[in-house]
């Protein structure tokens, strides 16, 4: 039964090192909104801006930009309509997606294949991964690094305004997939949808 085959990927935050990455289990009747918000939980970012995912030009499809609709761009299509197994057969498929336009973090999401759901157990899954993912509105890259080496130099000038800034029990390092919590995409999607008529 579809439902009970999952999907498995990769997300690799591009452009940052050490790299932070996870990898997970979600529902074969997933959309791509279901994957996005996936990712959001799995990361730990807070789903607070706007995403996307690229398909790059191939020999036998168009580009393609799956997310948020709106209507200053009629070309991308709704993410809650299109199902994610549609898109991915081969293993080392790759979809590249953003969050945040303005701090542009981009993500390389890799299909891994599929496994049968355990019965008993919920989905989506984190099965591992490493590193904290940046904390929002940082800056994107260049701002997260720079941050990064703040925190690092109690003698820096900023150093006291950057860890009020992060609260006390940011540790770039900790990431622990046992503590990933999944919520569900219903009441985010509303949320975005909502959001999106607002602006």
């Amino acid at each position: 039964m579809k439902g009970r085959t999952l999907l498995k990927f990769k997300i690799e935050l591009e452009y940052v090192e050490p790299e932070v990455w996870r990898r997970i289990l979600i529902p074969g009747d997933a959309t791509f909104f279901d994957l996005h918000y996936a990712i959001q939980n799995s990361m730990g970012w807070e789903n607070c801006h706007l995403h996307m995912f690229t398909f790059k030009k191939t020999r036998t499809r168009p580009k393609l930009d799956i997310g948020l609709p709106s209507d200053y761009d009629q070309e991308t299509e709704p993410g809650w309509e299109l199902h994610v197994a549609d898109f991915f057969k081969r293993r080392g498929s790759k979809v590249v997606y953003e969050y945040d336009f303005g701090d542009s973090w981009t993500h390389l999401v890799t299909y891994e294949g599929t496994e049968e759901a355990v019965e008993g157990r919920r989905y989506p899954q984190c099965l591992e991964g490493k590193r904290a993912c940046p904390p929002e509105d940082c800056g994107g890259v260049g701002g997260y690094l720079n941050l990064l080496d703040v925190i690092k130099d109690p003698t820096h000038e900023e150093y006291e305004e950057r860890l009020e800034w992060l609260g006390d029990d940011f540790d770039p390092e900790a990431f622990e997939p046992q503590n990933v919590v999944f919520h569900s995409p219903k009441k985010a999607l509303e949320w975005m949808l909502n959001s999106q008529d607002s602006l």
